[in-house]
């Protein structure tokens, strides 16, 4: 058993959340002093702490396993799935569950015609609301005639509520930075920045470590793995709001 701490896995509003593996038992607003009965009752008697488990509060039902609560029962997690597999201030945790294999796949053999091809075939789409094909902004920016061109995160969010972004850097950073390393080489831009809110530090500390570690890897930098494509990737704090 190696517990770990991760990022926000979704539903943070009934957090602490503790998730047992392999079984996926679920446990809501754990508190510190709740630990040694997990401990000796789920994971060495294998038996479950009734009172820390979901409650349907319409039926007043119970759900043991993560997949049974009816928050997640919906929902495909293609964004934040990983967060609750990770710490996000070990590059190694990112490396365990398939990290930079897909910019190592780009950089080995692949035009970056083929890789806006492949983001177009993808459908994949910006999720702020407007819903832009990803892939027709990638074209367009590899396009365009100027020689200099960077690509740019805006994680600043400043929608009331909207917390998508600062769950994202915040507990996977290294999944932002892979996908923006692979935008910097399909427009042909060897800059990269995150624009980050001043009000999430957590964020800032976690992206800039992930950078850091991501450098020291081989994956930010001067002829990265190999390829000869250059990326450097800078994280820029806006102003702070103010009520």
């Amino acid at each position: 058993m190696d517990p770990k701490g991760t990022g926000c896995p979704g539903f943070c509003e009934r957090g602490p959340v503790v998730v047992i593996f392999p079984e996926e038992i679920c446990y809501l607003q754990v508190r510190p002093e709740d630990v040694p009965e997990i401990v000796s009752q789920t994971i060495k008697e294998k038996k479950i702490v009734d009172r820390l488990l979901y409650v349907d509060p319409t039926t007043g039902e119970k759900a043991t396993y993560e997949s049974d609560i009816p928050f997640y029962k919906n929902q495909e997690r293609n964004i934040i799935g990983s967060n609750i597999k990770i710490d996000p201030k070990h590059i190694d945790d990112y490396l365990a569950i398939g990290g930079y294999f897909a910019l190592a796949k780009v950089l080995s053999g692949m035009t970056s015609e083929e890789v806006v091809e492949e983001v177009k075939k993808s459908n994949l789409r910006g999720r702020g609301g407007g819903g832009f094909p990803a892939g027709r902004k990638w074209e367009g920016s590899r396009n365009a005639p100027d020689e200099i061109k960077y690509v740019v995160v805006n994680a600043d969010e400043g929608d009331p509520g909207a917390f998508m972004d600062r769950a994202l850097l915040e507990g996977n950073p290294h999944s932002i930075l892979e996908g923006l390393i692979i935008g910097g080489y399909a427009i042909g831009s060897y800059e990269g920045y995150i624009y980050v809110r001043q009000e999430y530090p957590l964020a800032v500390e976690n992206v800039t470590l992930a950078i850091k570690q991501a450098e020291a890897y081989g994956f930010i930098g001067k002829n990265i793995l190999d390829s000869g494509f250059d990326f450097t990737i800078t994280v820029h704090q806006c102003a702070a709001y103010h009520q």
